[in-house]
């Protein structure tokens, strides 16, 4: 509790006097105005949060929490639970889907076993971070202890804390857990004071008893455990999942150490709003990648007031919107640096 207290402490809002300065240069740019268009509050808000008008992010870094689910039990998912397993392994060797699509930025993936199941090998790449073995089913009890809740988001902290000060610029949130739309629908239901099944989806892929099952299944889970709306940590350790808690961690951890990080689809968001509801400031060290196709992931964006640059009809998660777009990032940050004012280029072209 101690080093999430001292996070949430050091969250400070961005930069606004270099927000002004960064805006003044990007409308002097010798284009039409807002002609860039996202491009341009980008790089604004690149500026914002590194308080350099020219801001470097050539050290990226994804961070993949996995973890699992208790709920797995009531047939929310057609996938094997081992999946979790099996693919927490696969990141280390670049061979999933965040993995190749980092490798076009050389960003790193690193992998945190932060709540699987089974025991993973010691040699195998993955940070050994585990809580617990998995969540315990949120339809029977609390999926965790506030303790455990706290504790999981401290991970995420730690992980990308060491990263940071290892020089990472640019951090990027992913995750791996077979049944993990479920816990995200419950906690957004919980946020959004709705009924589940306005914001459960498909997921991976749904269990037999479709997604009206699943959302009944959300329902009693709220029903049983009762989280409180206004504690978010209470509605982590209750309805929630480790690997969201990380994320959530890895969000605070880039806002207290003024650098930007950027989520990837619902469940991130998910985690994202965890981290908001922990300190507001956190939202504007976020940058939304992409809108997923999960039906839950647009009324999270809208809940936090963000909105995700891509519209690319994926929901695979690990983190893959996030590092496309990590090129955007790129492309913003060199139209600050590169590309001419008109003052410049009518002094350049005089000589």
């Amino acid at each position: 509790m101690e080093l999430l207290q001292q996070t949430l402490q050091q969250i400070q809002a961005v930069d606004q006097d270099m927000m002004v300065k960064a805006r003044e240069r990007v409308d002097a740019l010798s284009k039409p105005p807002q002609s860039l268009g996202k491009l341009e509050s980008l790089a604004v808000q690149l500026s914002g949060i590194t308080g350099e008008l020219f801001p470097n992010i050539d050290q990226k870094a994804m961070i993949v929490m996995a973890g699992d689910h208790g709920v797995y039990e009531e047939g929310v998912t057609n996938n094997p639970q081992n999946v979790t397993v099996f693919q927490t392994l696969s990141f280390p060797k670049g061979l999933t889907g965040v993995c190749a699509i980092a490798k076009i930025t050389n960003a790193k993936v690193v992998t945190v076993d932060v709540g699987v199941k089974e025991d993973l090998p010691t040699d195998a790449g993955v940070l050994i971070k585990k809580v617990k073995y998995g969540t315990d089913n949120m339809a029977k009890g609390p999926a965790m202890t506030r303790e455990e809740a706290i504790r999981s988001i401290e991970v995420g902290i730690e992980v990308a804390t060491e990263q940071i000060k290892n020089g990472i610029n640019l951090l990027g949130t992913g995750e791996m857990g077979i049944g993990n739309t479920t816990p995200s629908a419950a906690i957004l239901s919980v946020i959004h004071n709705c009924d589940p099944l306005k914001v459960t989806g498909f997921g991976a892929g749904v269990g037999a008893g479709g997604i009206e099952y699943k959302a009944e299944v959300i329902r009693k889970a709220i029903a049983l455990n009762k989280p409180n709306p206004q504690d978010p940590i209470d509605i982590l350790a209750k309805v929630g999942g480790l690997e969201i808690g990380g994320m959530a961690g890895v969000i605070l951890a880039a806002a207290a150490n003024r650098v930007p990080v950027v989520i990837d689809g619902y469940i991130s968001t998910i985690a994202a709003l965890i981290a908001y509801k922990l300190e507001p400031n956190v939202k504007e060290y976020i940058i939304p990648s992409h809108m997923s196709e999960e039906p839950g992931a647009k009324i999270a964006a809208q809940l936090l007031d963000i909105e995700p640059m891509l519209q690319m009809n994926m929901r695979l998660g690990e983190g893959s919107g996030a590092a496309l777009a990590f090129p955007i990032l790129d492309a913003a940050c060199s139209m600050m640096k590169n590309m001419a004012t008109l003052e410049e280029s009518m002094l350049l072209l005089s000589k």
